[in-house]
């Protein structure tokens, strides 16, 4: 049986997928978590009684600690575990830098429950799972000489500030979100402002705009 953790913030999501799991014989239910220190806690709990599990579903929208930094964390601590991240924000946003942070597969919901089952049961395998749109968008990030919008540079750390300035967040408000001094999200801000060429967090937002890079 693959056993399989829910991360998500939303109980009517869970249930949902737990319920196309429930249809399939040889998955089984390992455990829910509700925000990104909950999904932390599980995973290593499981880890200290040997009862990993095979699969971990994750939001990247998670409360409390992102689903991205989620992911840096497990792939830091058990680089061996699967996580298939799911998502509401358009493949193009999150899908490459999730596979580069180490992610097993990226599935959007609205994806039909038959290929969520195929994506659960080819990374528990130890493959990966990319959409075609998807293969073609990390062909074109990884491609040598690409030219790539400017916040595809940006570093995980940098992404995420980016995104939390772009949704009108105050440095003070960002440093206690991410557990960040002001001084490191300002050091963090101004490298964000010279990569994306903006001169201030009006024209970072107008950036995430016309980028179509869907706020915090």
């Amino acid at each position: 049986m693959i056993r399989v953790l829910i991360c998500d913030d939303h109980v009517i999501v869970r249930q949902g997928i737990k319920q196309i799991l429930a249809d399939a014989t040889d998955i089984d239910l390992a455990g829910e978590a509700a925000d990104g220190p909950e999904t932390l806690a599980w995973v290593r709990r499981a880890s200290a009684e040997g009862a990993l599990p095979h699969v971990v579903l994750l939001d990247i929208a998670m409360p409390r600690r992102d689903g991205l930094d989620v992911l840096k964390a497990l792939k830091d601590e058990f680089p061996k575990l699967p996580v298939l991240m799911l998502s509401t924000y358009p493949d193009r946003q999150y899908a490459v830098r999730s596979l580069k942070l180490g992610a097993a597969g990226y599935l959007n919901k609205s994806a039909d429950s038959e290929q969520m089952i195929e994506a659960i049961r080819k990374v528990a395998a130890g493959g990966l799972f990319i959409t075609p749109a998807i293969a073609e968008q990390l062909a074109t990030a990884l491609g040598a000489g690409a030219q790539r919008p400017a916040h595809e540079s940006l570093s995980h750390r940098e992404y995420q500030v980016f995104r939390l300035l772009a949704a009108g967040r105050s440095v003070g408000e960002i440093a206690e979100q991410l557990a960040l001094s002001p001084n490191t999200v300002s050091t963090y801000r101004a490298r964000i402002l010279e990569k994306t060429g903006a001169r201030n967090d009006v024209e970072l937002a107008l950036y995430a705009v016309r980028q179509d890079l869907h706020a915090v």
